[in-house]
């Protein structure tokens, strides 16, 4: 079955009391790109969740994006008691030369270098790093269900067009045989009128040369049976399990080469209609091709 490129997912969940939200989505694109948005902190584990996402994702640009909210309990800022004391020691000296009455104000010595050490957040990161990986995980499943779902509709697409193909190229492959025969019957007259009003005669070989170099110049049997081929393999990458995206781009092109040579072969108003149809489809296929994995 295939997949499309398009689709979103999503977790969220507690690990060591921390909180985390995952959002993923992914549009098309010919390769397969993954940007990250992270808070700093988890920017040493940016190399393990793009292999992660890569292991379940072929193709598409994808985003995803990771929040984080600590508990209030580790979202606190330490309180280095040892150099606020060495701070202190170094102003009460000042506090009784300048000014008996001289106060220190606490605030401004928490903004001194030192004194309030953040969390540590690469702590957090690295011990919470398993757990956050799991709701990734979940994240991509979710996007990846998506992306099944959206496959499934563009396989129905694509087959409906693959069997449009097939019975406006059955029709042409009857028309075939008789378009020489009625090119033979065309220019017999033609020529009989001709010669009647010329009265002269033209010899049979001749009008049969003639007829001869039409039907090898108009023979599309051979593209006939090589467009059958295309849309036969076309049915078979729609119904297997790998990334066929590029592979349906390329059997589209080869599908619409073959379409333009019986046009321009045929020499025939409904083989003509009956190509338009088949190129209409073709680019249909060709669109819907564009979203798949």
């Amino acid at each position: 079955m295939l997949m499309s490129m398009t689709g979103f997912g999503a977790a969220s969940g507690r690990v060591e009391g921390v909180e985390y939200a995952v959002e993923i989505r992914s549009v098309n694109n010919r390769y397969a790109k993954i940007s990250l948005r992270l808070p700093e902190s988890l920017q040493s584990l940016e190399t393990r969740i793009e292999q992660a996402v890569r292991a379940k994702v072929n193709r598409g640009s994808i985003s995803l994006a990771v929040r984080m909210k600590l508990p209030e309990d580790q979202a606190a800022y330490h309180v280095n008691a040892a150099a606020l004391a060495n701070y202190l020691d170094q102003l009460r000296p000042l506090e009784i030369e300048a000014n008996p009455m001289f106060r220190v104000d606490i605030g401004s010595l928490l903004q001194l270098p030192g004194v309030c050490e953040p969390p540590p957040l690469e702590e957090i990161a690295e011990k919470t790093a398993d757990g956050l990986l799991a709701l990734i995980d979940q994240a991509v499943d979710g996007l990846i269900e998506m992306r099944r779902r959206e496959g499934r509709a563009l396989t129905d697409d694509l087959l409906a067009n693959a069997g449009k193909i097939e019975t406006e190229l059955a029709g042409i492959a009857a028309r075939a045989g008789d378009v020489v025969k009625l090119y033979h019957e065309k220019l017999a007259a033609r020529v009989e009128e001709l010669t009647r009003q010329a009265k002269i005669r033209l010899d049979e070989e001749t009008l049969a040369r003639e007829v001869a170099i039409f039907a090898e110049r108009s023979d599309i049997a051979e593209e006939i049976s090589r467009l059958g081929t295309h849309v036969a393999e076309f049915r078979k990458l729609c119904d297997g399990e790998e990334s066929v995206g590029r592979k349906l781009d390329f059997m589209s092109q080869e599908m619409l080469r073959e379409a333009n040579t019986i046009a321009s072969k045929g020499s025939d108003a409904e083989i003509a209609r009956a190509v338009v149809d088949i190129k209409t489809a073709i680019d249909r296929i060709k669109e819907q091709a564009a979203n798949v994995e």
